[in-house]
């Protein structure tokens, strides 16, 4: 189905409703009148009353008995409890004081639907009236009596409608046809006046142009009109000629078959109105001409409404007429009417695509209208509904003057979310200029930008958080419902406002702080760099995360325990424990406490930091990590070492600037030392002139001579100085060089000496001296 027509059909739906709503209000509502009086007193204690009036003796004893009882009564009523009128415990204590309040809130207002309920709903004594119809004889014989009259006179009347229908259809056709053709299609005419929008003079042309054609279509509706309603008329008088006849001569079946009558009636006029003022091209003439998808829609739901309405409020009367409970009744009549809305329900929500559609700005428009419409496209099926069965509640409980409330209500609460709108796009531009932060700002403070983006979207949903809560306070006082008195210092929202701002204001202030110290914290790290003090800016770096967690845990105690107190909680026993807590862990984690301390002092003492080789308790390698307890270091075959800081002693560190590369030869004991020294000398030179190590040697060999003499090598001492990184790579590069020119010279590298242990056999012990004798 088009839109357009959705959209049509919806708001004629609605507008028909909101017409229709006040008539049926004052037709549909239960007297208001006052109840009759209760029946009198009997007339023999009426006279008794009278005669002890009457009479001084027996008032004056009936006085005295009321006096009698008066004081009877006052001494034996219990005396209140002198402590009934202090305060409960727990008053200064603000979540119990919001909890208590909250649940008054919520036992007053199921107290007010529980009442509303019951004055909705009376359904029992429908079921109590059904029974009793069902059983009583003399009410079974009235209805088979009321039945066949009724079903005499519809049919009759029903034949006679069908006979003056065959008879109009030729006249309906006449019009039809005599129609002036360029009156058939009015939808085409607006269609051309909508597409030219951007001519003034065409669209004026074409709003004329339909304003004709409704003129001539006029004559010819109301024409057919008249056609339509004949078969109507006739049903009506052949129905009213029967009942003049002996078929109602009977009271009770009269007043039924009337109702029915006169149901039908106006529901048939009711159709034929509407297919005068709407029908679709296929079926003219009618002052609106619609497609016929969307009048089949139409039509469909209109006639469900209609015959809900119509025929509900007869059958209710007629079961009045038959001893229905006027109660039982209303609450019918509150039924039928709240299928009434719920069919409009359906209706809206069937139309909503539709409808948004139309409501919605076109592509690329801009602008705070635009936001706004769009917004309300997304919406406008929620305000709807909730305005179709406010309507219904009103007219169900009967407020007085509640179809004036109520509009002053959607008036002032779509002003309201209006105003809010408009206010929230104002606070979401002003965020985004103030967090636009300028380039030259950012390249002086470098993570500026990043910091402010991170809190960017929490603030702009606590300050969405904070119009809308304002938003529903205005919503709440437009209902009258004096919400900002709840605010007040002397109830409970001014203390749970109070306290909120509290907690805000120190979030805010702890926020900064931590925030501050992280940003100079940052910037000196960043000078630092900027001053080549590499160094310094690696042992804060190594100190920072023990820092920042100390900050943050200081932090959120003092926020944690603020709005604990703003809360109403005593915190002073909190205190008291917490210091009792910290002594017991003082003393019982005595371990825990000299890795703290321990730690914190290597770490003042710069004794290493992370990325140095390092040897601590025995055990070598990287420093990873550096907790407030614990050093975790990565061994060279790639296992971890978590060493706790109670546990170090020493620490032997390879980072801190110069590392020499040892020099150790042994040489033979028949080669030159002088000569070997030469060449070591001459390599250790050769070496620093090499631009892959000259950056890592800090000076020349440091031959220091030879260490040792033994009777089978000499052994030749000496250091290069370099830097500590580059210690193992021109140690092991000297090393290698002096290899190859050792052998170059012939320079022969002392071999350690070897011992030969011959063992002789003890056969070859005795034959040694034979052997002797025989060689001399």
């Amino acid at each position: 189905m088009p839109s357009k027509y959705l959209r049509f059909i919806t708001i004629a739906l609605t507008c028909l409703l909101l017409l229709i709503s006040p008539a049926r209000s004052q037709m549909l509502l239960p007297n208001t009148s006052p109840p009759p009086p209760p029946p009198p007193t009997a007339a023999a204690q009426a006279q008794a009353t009278l005669d002890i009036l009457q009479d001084d003796q027996k008032r004056a004893q009936l006085i005295q008995t009321l006096q009698t009882i008066a004081k009877a009564s006052s001494s034996g009523a219990p005396a209140q409890p002198q402590g009934s009128a202090s305060p409960p415990a727990f008053t200064d204590n603000l979540g119990v004081q919001l909890l208590a309040e909250v649940s008054d809130w919520f036992g007053d207002v199921s107290d007010q639907l529980a009442t509303a309920a019951r004055t909705v709903s009376d359904f029992p004594m429908i079921w109590g009236w059904l029974v009793n119809l069902t059983t009583n004889p003399y009410m079974q014989q009235m209805l088979l009596d009321t039945a066949w009259r009724l079903v005499l006179v519809i049919a009759c009347a029903f034949m006679a409608e069908w006979i003056i229908r065959r008879v109009i259809r030729r006249p309906l056709a006449a019009i039809d046809r005599y129609i002036p053709l360029r009156a058939r299609h009015a939808d085409t005419a607006r269609d051309a006046g909508a597409a030219t929008e951007t001519q003034p003079v065409r669209r004026w042309h074409a709003t004329l142009t339909y304003a004709w054609q409704l003129a001539i279509r006029l004559p010819f509706a109301l024409a057919r009109l008249f056609l339509d309603l004949l078969p109507v008329i006739c049903f009506a008088a052949i129905g009213n000629l029967l009942l003049a006849t002996d078929i109602g001569r009977a009271p009770t079946p009269r007043v039924v078959i009337l109702a029915m009558v006169n149901a039908y009636v106006i529901y048939g006029s009711i159709l034929a109105v509407t297919a005068a003022v709407i029908s679709p091209a296929s079926s003219q003439p009618s002052l609106l001409i619609i497609r016929d998808e969307a009048a089949a829609y139409l039509d469909i739901w209109w006639r469900r409404i209609v015959a809900v309405t119509v025929f509900g409020v007869a059958l209710s009367n007629i079961a009045l007429l038959l001893g229905l409970y006027r109660p039982a009744y209303h609450a019918l009549i509150r039924l039928l009417m709240l299928v009434v809305h719920l069919f409009v329900v359906i209706i809206i929500l069937q139309c909503r695509r539709g409808v948004a559609d139309w409501i919605r700005a076109p592509e690329g428009a801009r602008g705070p209208l635009v936001v706004m419409r769009n917004r309300f496209a997304d919406v406008w099926h929620i305000l709807a509904i909730v305005l179709d069965l406010a309507l219904w509640t009103v007219w169900a409980l009967r407020v007085q003057n509640g179809y004036t409330l109520l509009f002053r209500y959607f008036v002032a609460s779509v002003a309201v979310l209006l105003i809010a709108r408009l206010a929230q796009i104002a606070m979401m531009a002003a965020l985004d200029r103030v967090f636009r932060i300028s380039p030259e700002f950012t390249r002086q403070f470098p993570g500026l930008e990043a910091r402010a983006n991170r809190y960017f979207p929490a603030l702009r949903s606590i300050v969405s958080g904070v119009i809308a809560v304002i938003t529903v306070i205005a919503l709440l006082e437009v209902w009258g419902l004096d919400a900002a008195e709840w605010f007040t210092s002397d109830h409970i929202g001014g203390r749970l406002l109070s306290a909120l701002i509290t907690v805000a204001i120190a979030g805010v202030v702890a926020l900064a702080i931590w925030e501050a110290v992280n940003a100079a914290v940052e910037q000196h790290l960043l000078q630092l760099s900027r001053e080549g003090r590499y160094a310094r800016a690696a042992r804060m770096r190594t100190f920072l995360p023990m820092l920042r967690t100390t900050l943050l845990s200081i932090i959120l105690t003092v926020v944690a325990l603020t709005a604990l107190s703003q809360l109403g909680v005593n915190i002073a026993p909190l205190l008291a424990g917490a210091g009792i807590v910290g002594i017991a862990i003082g003393f019982g984690s005595q371990k825990l406490v000299q890795d703290v301390i321990t730690g914190l002092f290597l770490l003042l003492e710069n004794a290493m930091q992370v990325g140095d080789f390092v040897t601590v308790s025995g055990l070598s390698g990287v420093v990873e990590n550096l907790s407030i307890r614990t050093i975790r270091l990565r061994a060279g075959d790639g296992s971890v070492h978590i060493i706790p800081f109670s546990s170090v002693t020493s620490v032997t560190n390879t980072n801190r600037g110069i590392g020499n590369a040892a020099v150790s030869v042994n040489v033979d004991y028949n080669e030159d030392p002088d000569r070997v020294g030469a060449v070591l000398k001459e390599i250790g030179a050769e070496l620093r002139k090499d631009p892959a190590f000259q950056h890592m040697i800090r000076g020349d060999l440091d031959l220091w001579g030879v260490d040792k003499v033994d009777a089978t090598m000499t052994t030749i001492v000496g250091q290069i100085q370099c830097t500590d990184s580059g210690r193992w790579p021109v140690q092991r590069e000297f090393y290698r060089r002096m290899k190859k020119r050792f052998h170059e010279l012939n320079i022969q590298i002392a071999r350690p000496p070897q011992t030969m242990l011959v063992l002789q056999s003890p056969l070859e012990r005795k034959d040694e001296p034979r052997g002797a004798e025989a060689a001399e």
